[in-house]
């Protein structure tokens, strides 16, 4: 079955209970149907008083057979016979909303999820379904919320449907405009050295800064953004070889006026040759006057250098220009604290770590001007969800903390 809509095809999951989906093989992709066999034994009823109805135990016992054959329609009729019989079977209302979601009936499928939520409120697979459901509804701020809640509560034990969620919060991110949030997920899956034609896709949407799915994307822009969605992937990955070089040098020549293709160009230069970066920063922000990641990366080079003072008209810019974005905002923050500005640099970092809640470094840096403001026990609060986030993103990622080329 293959849909579009922003999904990106991906091996099939078995629907192994309300708390983690065992995998059924181990696709090289991301994420299309997170269900495909059907709900393990976990789906049927354990031994014991609560299975001594025989009736609903051969009920419960072909649902399982007919999903994992996929013959979907049987599965369905079976899981609501079982349900009339024991409307308390909660398994069998999480293998309903399954079946439902692969016969295309998303609104169903959603119903079927949220009522298992009413039950086992903390299954991070009934959330994360439950939002899929909603994003094929077309609903995307509801499964942006439905599906962050799943991750929140955590898909630790089921690294596919992990990736799935990681990819459609992403591609939402990318689609509500909050990019430097969307290239943290999106590296998520560079690190792990999975460049699916989705992920690239969402790359180079990311890069080029174009609020869109991939499948609302502009067919005229295609080609550039699957140029620029490589040249992204590869920069996520950390790879500075002379083919990634090439891949960048042909973006830049086939693309010489659009700003994000400069400015990407600019964040591959930056750690070697800082000077020929920040050319590239401010050409993009030739062509774009109101290009925030541009400034902020000027900005942080200045820090870098120590030269505080200079930064600190561009950070303001910055911030005044990009009032919701959360690297112009801790950027500004970082400058007022080095000026000895704590009080303004508290504000501007408070409102950095409101807009990106799950973002480590915000915290980090909001610690440090607690601690330079002497409010030790907001320091130390701010320190300990620091270290909270920083260690979920390590236990995402391979190789660390995913940063976005904006920190």
């Amino acid at each position: 079955m293959t849909r579009r809509g922003g999904g990106l095809p991906l091996g099939t999951l078995l629907v192994g209970g309300l708390l983690m989906l065992p995998v059924a093989a181990a696709p090289s992709d991301p994420v299309m149907s997170p269900f495909a066999a059907g709900p393990q034994a976990a789906t049927t009823p354990k031994p014991g008083p609560a299975t001594a109805d025989g009736a609903f135990a051969d009920v419960a016992r072909r649902a399982t057979e007919a999903h994992q054959a996929r013959k979907f329609e049987e599965a369905e009729a079976l899981y609501r016979e079982g349900l009339e019989r024991r409307p308390a079977w909660t398994e069998g209302r999480f293998g309903l909303g399954g079946a439902l979601y692969e016969l295309d009936r998303f609104s169903e499928a959603r119903v079927a999820f949220r009522r298992v939520l009413v039950d086992v409120p903390e299954s991070a697979t009934a959330w994360t379904m439950a939002g899929l459901c909603s994003f094929r509804l077309k609903e995307y701020e509801t499964a942006l919320s439905e599906i962050q809640k799943g991750r929140e509560i955590g898909l630790g034990d089921n690294p596919e449907l992990q990736a799935i969620a990681n990819y459609h919060i992403a591609i939402l991110l990318i689609r509500f405009g909050r990019f430097e949030v969307a290239y943290e997920a999106l590296r998520e899956f560079a690190l792990r050295d999975r460049d699916s034609p989705g992920v690239v896709e969402a790359f180079g949407l990311s890069v080029l800064r174009l609020p869109y799915l991939p499948a609302e994307a502009p067919i005229e822009k295609r080609e550039m953004i699957l140029m620029a969605g490589r040249a992204g992937y590869q920069l996520a990955r950390g790879l500075r070889s002379p083919s990634t070089r090439r891949t960048f040098e042909v973006l830049v020549q086939r693309y010489p006026e659009e700003p994000n293709i400069r400015y990407a160009w600019g964040v591959f230069l930056l750690q070697e040759e800082p000077e020929a970066a920040l050319t590239e920063f401010r050409r993009a922000l030739r062509l774009d006057p109101g290009h925030v990641p541009a400034m902020c990366q000027i900005a942080l080079q200045m820090i870098k250098e120590g030269r505080y003072q200079e930064a600190l008209p561009t950070a303001e810019l910055a911030a005044q220009t990009g009032p919701q974005n959360f690297v112009a905002r801790n950027v500004l923050g970082r400058t007022l604290l080095e000026l000895g500005e704590t009080d303004r640099a508290i504000q501007e970092l408070e409102a950095a770590a409101k807009l990106a809640p799950d973002s480590p470094q915000m915290y980090f840096h909001l610690a440090r001007a607690y601690q330079r403001a002497g409010r030790t026990n907001e320091a130390n609060e701010a320190r300990v969800t620091f270290m909270k986030l920083d260690r979920a993103a390590r236990d995402r990622t391979p190789s660390g903390e995913p940063k976005s080329p904006g920190e």
